[in-house]
């Protein structure tokens, strides 16, 4: 077996059931690689702020948010790169063309464009969000990542203003016209690159789970990667390994397989 050094879980759909639960196995299986010495990150597309409480929770210290643009070792930013301003502007006005919405999110707050609207309300409780304000454009040029709402599938295709961008569906029951806008240079697997060679680790003994297309470049950057059960059926194709679903200990099943828990 590998002497693995560090872990990279996904949070929605990989710690997290729909119902905002996590399995105790999935807090069982965390401490006992912690107690192995791994160190364990939560690599998330949503606003660090927003996922305090479960960091508590699971007493872990390090943190991929937004989709990659904010990395955090041990409360030591490691990446830190906001969005083009110019670029975010122009989505704002695509949405607002189209009937879209949007929400922008800083590193204190998560801004929408707008708070009222039925899918914006259902989106806010789904994340159970709290830090929820109007977007203005006064606040465009420090924006670390955004999601975009109330899209049909091929309205993806309106926001190609750069090729650097790319958008991935929300792999979230209910929230399948919500769609994550990810970066070529800033996503989930460039920070873990970073990380890694930062903290001195080989790729070969990071391992990452997640259930998302926004995870395709993270399990591509580890050693070892597994796809949720419940993952987007395009997300196998970039995983070393298949586990089950987050309804069913995936965690902790994928952990086992490779002797990190018993």
């Amino acid at each position: 077996m590998l002497n693995y050094q560090v872990l990279f879980l996904d949070i929605d759909g990989t710690i997290l059931k729909p119902d905002h639960t996590y399995d105790a196995s999935t807090k069982d299986a965390i401490l006992q690689v912690q107690e192995k010495g791994v160190e364990v990150f939560l690599a998330t597309g949503r606003p660090l702020h927003e996922i305090k409480d479960l960091a508590e929770e699971l007493n872990i210290h390090s943190f991929i948010g937004y989709n990659g643009a904010l990395a955090v070792y041990q409360e030591r930013t490691i990446v830190n790169e906001p969005m083009n301003e110019d670029t975010v502007k122009q989505f704002v006005e695509i949405a607002k063309e189209n009937g879209h919405e949007m929400v922008l999110y800083t590193s204190e707050k998560n801004y929408f464009t707008a708070l009222e609207k039925p899918v914006v309300r259902d989106f806010i409780d789904k994340f159970q969000m709290k830090q929820n304000e109007q977007f203005t454009l006064d606040i465009a040029n420090r924006i670390l990542g955004a999601t975009l709402i109330n899209l049909k599938e091929e309205d993806p295709s309106l926001y190609q203003v750069d090729d650097l961008y790319h958008f991935s569906q929300v792999n979230v029951e209910g929230l399948l016209h919500c769609y994550d806008v990810i970066r070529d240079n800033v996503n989930k697997g460039r920070a873990i690159k970073t990380l890694l060679d930062l903290m001195g680790i080989p790729k070969e003994k990071a391992v990452a789970f997640g259930d998302g297309m926004n995870d395709k470049e993270m399990l591509h950057a580890a050693g070892e990667s597994f796809a949720m059960g419940n993952a987007h059926p395009d997300l196998f194709a970039y995983a070393n390994h298949k586990t089950t679903s987050v309804m069913d200990s995936g965690i902790f099943n994928g952990l086992k397989s490779i002797g990190l828990v018993d």
